[in-house]
């Protein structure tokens, strides 16, 4: 089996963050994958990398921070930040090959008017993941174009990615990693079908091979063979390049809304 297959365990489904039993795709909260020798090691450099520059950043940006949500604040009525439930996951076995589905509240600088609907979002998604849309040649982004909802400040913070920022809290709390897919509503994660959970077997992340590849504006086949990838080869030196490729696919700006 390559190190991108994956096996799903019958189970009962997650509701692990609190909240009453979500549903989660299919029936079981595990995902698995083959061992790549390095994988130990990875993950414990991997955590204190995330951990030691999460904190550090969250330092260094607190000025910026600060700015942020004072502008957030004065420019629309509302909280300062944007929670949402997202499909995260935990690593089971110390070398990877188990992870445990569980959802999570991910942390925003709010970009939206705060009464907006998440329906609409969620009819958008259902259109973004259907296979007959992307594989008839449909360009639908996971991101809602022209969307009404979002602020005048908050469309500067989507194209910047600097509504993204409080997450490096997640970061800390060990929810996300620096590096990984990016965390999905679980709304959107309940359309996925069994082949398409291998993007699960991972922290999500920041940013990730997906975001340095056109952010929005890639297809739902095309994310989910980029995520496949990078879990597939996940490495320090395939992180570092993704990170380093991160600052200039923001200022690009080339899907983002």
């Amino acid at each position: 089996m390559s190190q991108t297959q994956h096996a799903i365990r019958p189970g009962q489904r997650s509701s692990s963050d609190g909240a009453v039993d979500v549903p989660w795709p299919g029936s079981s909260p595990y995902v698995y994958l083959p061992a790549a020798p390095h994988s130990r090691r990875y993950f414990l450099v991997k955590t204190v990398i995330d951990r030691v520059g999460a904190a550090v950043l969250l330092l260094l940006l607190a000025p910026l921070l600060l700015l942020i949500a004072m502008l957030v604040k004065v420019t629309s009525s509302g909280p300062v930040l944007f929670t949402q439930r997202r499909a995260g996951s935990r690593r089971v076995a110390a070398d990877g090959t188990c992870w445990r589905l569980e959802p999570f509240r991910i942390l925003k600088f709010r970009s939206m008017a705060a009464s907006a609907d998440e329906s609409l979002h969620l009819q958008h998604i259902r259109l973004y993941t259907s296979m007959t849309v992307i594989s008839a040649g449909g360009d639908v982004g996971f991101k809602l174009p022209n969307d009404l909802r979002v602020t005048r400040f908050g469309r500067f913070l989507r194209r910047t990615s600097l509504d993204e920022l409080p997450q490096l809290v997640n970061v800390l709390l060990g929810q996300m990693s620096l590096v990984g897919p990016r965390p999905v509503p679980v709304y959107e994660a309940e359309t996925y079908r069994p082949e398409h959970y291998v993007r699960f077997a991972a922290l999500p992340g920041l940013t990730g091979l997906c975001q340095v590849s056109g952010r929005g504006a890639v297809g739902f086949d095309e994310m989910i063979a980029l995520d496949a990838a990078q879990v597939a080869r996940r490495s320090l030196r395939l992180d570092t390049a993704i990170l380093l490729r991160t600052l200039p696919a923001v200022i690009r700006a080339v899907g983002a809304s």
